[in-house]
């Protein structure tokens, strides 16, 4: 019996290489785009539910979720033959927002893509195709499920430079055999060669580097528009408090940056902390910005067996390269220390767990720990 699949398509080349590739797998394949603002409310134009709106073609561009996308990834599925739904989910989007803007107002660095991939992408996605009698759901994610007796696992997509499953931390296990990633398996220039036989014209189309409701890379004046947020203007100062300059927000500034703070050094200086309460930026230097550990909590599991203390690659951010720690974990709550001090810890990022090439798991940053802090107490 031929498999009913629900693939997500954003109008990029991978999730359009992607509906290739389960056309060519005999599934039957049923495109979604998933809208994140617009702004129309007519009922659904494919029969399905008066309470799942169209998207407006009308709307201003949003990065991978704008009008010109939803155009792009109709196209696609008018050329492969492919049922198409192009659904509103403006207001479980507002969550994400949400989420965003009370990160960068706690003085964390939050991560909206690991979270949309939670609470939309894959729960939403699988509640359509449940509506539509699908058997599974698919991405273009640059990631893999395997299966053996241990049960579906998620593993790293071939393309290591391109691989995505960071980003995928946070999805239930128990969608996992649910799920499926056409593009795992291939270099991402394949990918594009493939589009580009199957007449695809976004073969060559840019992949989008953006956060799709900051398209302008202006996280201030979102946060502006959003939340109307007052002044937080203060004061950079060093690891002993000594005031070093001012900034005109702490918002517009994340662990690890360097460039762009408007103040000069005879040396380097990065930011190393961010106090939401007294609006300080604290700057130091590549030694100050070592930490030998974390902490971490709301922790998700892609294992059955969670030990309570095991070796692995831990990967603090999505271009960090996984380095070899410990992880010791008390309930939801667990403590990281590496091999080796690692830079950019950043409070509000994930840290995500590998076995090798297997993703095990992963949790929210509380805090790091500081390499010179520790290595005083010693």
């Amino acid at each position: 019996m031929t498999q009913r699949i629900v693939l997500a398509m954003s109008g990029g080349v991978d999730s359009s290489a992607a509906a290739v590739l389960l056309k060519r797998q005999g599934y039957d394949v049923i495109g979604l785009f998933m809208r994140s603002g617009a702004t129309e409310d007519y009922a659904c134009q494919t029969g399905l539910s008066s309470a799942l709106p169209v998207i407006s073609t009308k709307s201003n561009k949003q990065g991978c979720c704008s009008a010109s996308d939803a155009a792009d990834a109709r196209r696609v599925a008018d050329a492969l033959d492919i049922p198409f739904h192009a659904l509103n989910f403006q207001d479980a989007f507002g969550r994400i927002k949400d989420y965003f803007a009370d990160e960068y107002l706690a003085g964390r660095t939050p991560n909206p893509c690991v979270m949309c991939n939670n609470w939309l992408k894959f729960g939403k996605l699988w509640e359509f195709a449940e509506q539509v009698g699908a058997d599974a759901i698919a991405t273009g994610h640059y990631a893999r499920i395997a299966t053996g007796e241990l049960g579906p696992q998620l593993i790293r997509g071939r393309d290591r430079s391109k691989d995505q499953s960071y980003v995928l931390f946070g999805i239930r296990r128990d969608l996992l055999e649910k799920i499926v990633f056409p593009v795992g398996d291939f270099l991402k220039p394949e990918i594009r060669e493939l589009a580009g036989e199957a007449g695809l014209r976004v073969a060559t189309k840019p992949d989008s580097q953006e956060i799709c409701f900051v398209p302008d890379h202006d996280y201030a004046a979102f946060l502006q528009r959003h939340r109307g947020v007052e002044n937080t203007a203060g004061n950079f100062v060093d690891i002993q408090g000594r005031v070093l300059g001012q900034h005109p927000g702490f918002e517009r500034f994340t662990i690890g940056q360097r460039r762009g703070l408007g103040v000069t050094f005879g040396e380097p200086r990065f930011v190393v902390r961010i106090d939401a309460e007294t609006c300080d930026v604290v700057l130091g230097t590549m030694d100050d910005l070592a930490c030998r550990g974390l902490t971490a909590d709301r922790t998700n599991w892609q294992i059955a067996e969670v030990p309570e203390s095991f070796r692995c690659y831990a990967q603090i951010r999505y271009q960090h390269k996984a380095a070899r720690a410990t992880v010791t974990r008390q309930d939801d709550t667990l403590d990281v220390i590496f091999d080796e001090p690692q830079f950019g810890v950043a409070p509000g990022q994930a840290v995500v767990f590998y076995d090798d090439e297997r993703l095990m798991g992963g949790g929210w940053i509380l805090s790091g720990m500081p390499a010179r802090e520790i290595g005083a107490r010693m």
